[in-house]
């Protein structure tokens, strides 16, 4: 047998519909990510739907909790999905129904075999080096042979000869000789459905014309093949994608960074910077690094999706949430580091720490890489008086250059226009008039407003601070021995 899967709109199947269909036994991890913003990219670039399925077949691993981590991870990528989520455990009887119809018409058959009995088969396929480990041997036997204590399984009677091929729209032509595929078990002996089964079904009843996943999934896709022509249902066409493989090309694991998606969120990774990000991993647009969601939608095809395995590359995530976070909106911005802030100092930032961070953050944020960068380098514009002192602030801040601040602090009390420009000309004629160079006292200035030996300049600071605070601050360290 030769499956041909070339389906699709060309061929009759009219609008592409894609599907995203996690296994919710732990959190959505980046390559499961990447697949779904892949998904929804080519059915929005077609004019056609993204779906989402959960595949909580597995009772005893699916989780509440994993199910609802998958869902907020999608929301906060932004991969909003068509109409109803289906929950695959929810569509059992279905597919149960589907195994029975394929007894009925001789395409499938009863298994009796023991537990004893698949073990000295697995054992001996093994030992002489068969990828078919079950024999058939219950393929064309007399149920009435069958032990009494043996509750029977549903099996595909699959082809014995030729192959079946698989027009992969990435991997290409990919063919296995059927004489290696043994025939799946569909119904368990309990009655519950495999999760071949269930995919297959699925994918028909949702009207699946594309099923784009990680090509780990590519020997399910001949098993598959043969479930959807025993159906004698159109075939979707199949695109398997390489893995993400760690910055060492290895394989993909936790050692290898963040675990999942709400780990990339917690370290202060915008949305649309990680979407850009998973959108380069395996796939491109000449040498376009950032592209927008519009340019995304408009650009993505499977036809530029690479057969090599991406590399995940911090640094370059870096870059991007960078160049996002300078081009995204002050007061976004502020909300977004809250949290952050918060979780520094375990207190909730006040209106008036707000109103500073609004006013600072045309300043920070050129010079942040995350929402953590932005956050930490924010932290002392919304600290609590009197701020903590770095050892190197607390050096900085001798009791001459305590004196010197005390000294400067009525000058700045007297000013009439607060702004980077009269602060300066204010500071910069102090220090002439105590025959200083300008570092001697703006060293000194940033240690006792920021509590660090490096800032943003000086004068900007003091700017977003505002009089009150600035003053305020000097107060506490004027004297600072």
């Amino acid at each position: 047998m030769a499956a041909d899967t070339r389906a699709g709109p060309a061929t009759g199947h009219g609008k592409v519909v894609t599907r995203f269909a996690p296994s919710p036994t732990g959190f959505l991890h980046i390559g499961g990510a990447r697949t779904a913003l892949f998904n929804r990219l080519f059915a929005r670039h077609h004019g056609g739907q993204f779906r989402l399925r959960i595949e909580d077949t597995d009772r005893k691993r699916s989780t509440p909790e994993a199910i609802a981590a998958i869902l907020d991870g999608l929301s906060w990528l932004g991969l909003d999905w068509d109409d109803e989520t289906v929950h695959q455990s929810e569509r059992r009887e279905r597919h149960a129904e589907v195994a029975r119809q394929l007894l009925a018409d001789g395409k499938a058959y009863h298994c009796y075999c023991s537990p004893e009995e698949l073990a000295d088969m697995r054992e001996q396929a093994r030992a002489e080096g068969r990828a078919k480990l079950y024999d058939g041997r219950w393929r064309d036997r007399d149920p009435s042979e069958a032990r009494p204590d043996v509750a029977p399984v549903i099996r595909l009677k699959a082809p014995l000869e030729g192959e079946t091929v698989i027009e992969d729209l990435v991997q290409g032509r990919v063919a296995v000789a059927n004489q290696q595929l043994d025939d799946m078990v569909l119904l368990r002996a309990d009655g519950t459905p495999t999760y071949m089964l269930s995919v297959v079904v699925d994918d028909h009843d949702m009207g699946v014309t594309h099923v784009i996943r990680g090509d780990d999934h590519l020997t399910n896709a001949f098993r598959q093949t043969q479930l959807f022509l025993a159906m004698d249902w159109a075939l979707p066409l199949f695109a398997h994608i390489p893995l993400i493989h760690g910055p060492d090309g290895a394989k993909l694991s936790k050692r290898h960074g963040a675990p999942g998606i709400a780990a990339y969120r917690d370290m202060g990774y915008l949305p649309e910077a990680l979407r850009n990000y998973l959108l380069r991993l395996g796939w491109s647009h000449g040498d376009e690094e950032i592209i927008s969601d519009a340019q995304a939608l408009q650009w993505f095809d499977l036809d530029a999706v690479g057969r090599s395995p991406a590399r995940l590359d911090f640094a370059k995530l870096d870059n991007l949430n960078g160049h996002y976070i300078r081009e995204s909106e002050d007061a976004r911005l502020v909300e977004l580091a809250l949290p952050h802030l918060d979780a520094e100092d375990n207190a909730p930032v006040d209106s008036e720490g707000r109103t500073r961070l609004a006013r600072a953050m045309a300043g920070l944020k050129p010079r942040a890489k995350t929402l953590k960068d932005l956050a930490g380098a924010a932290a002392f514009y919304v600290a609590k008086r009197p701020i903590s002192l770095s050892p190197k602030a607390r050096k900085i801040l001798s009791e001459e250059a305590g004196a010197r601040l005390a000294r400067l602090a009525p000058r700045l009390g007297e000013l009439g226009a607060w702004n980077e420009a009269a602060l300066e000309a204010e500071v910069r004629a102090f220090a002439e008039s105590e025959g200083i160079k300008l570092g001697l006292i703006a060293q000194p200035l940033r240690a006792a407003l920021t509590g660090s030996d490096a800032s943003p300049g000086i004068f900007e600071v003091m700017g977003v601070l505002g009089q009150s605070e600035t003053l305020a601050r000097l107060s506490d360290h004027s004297y600072a021995a």
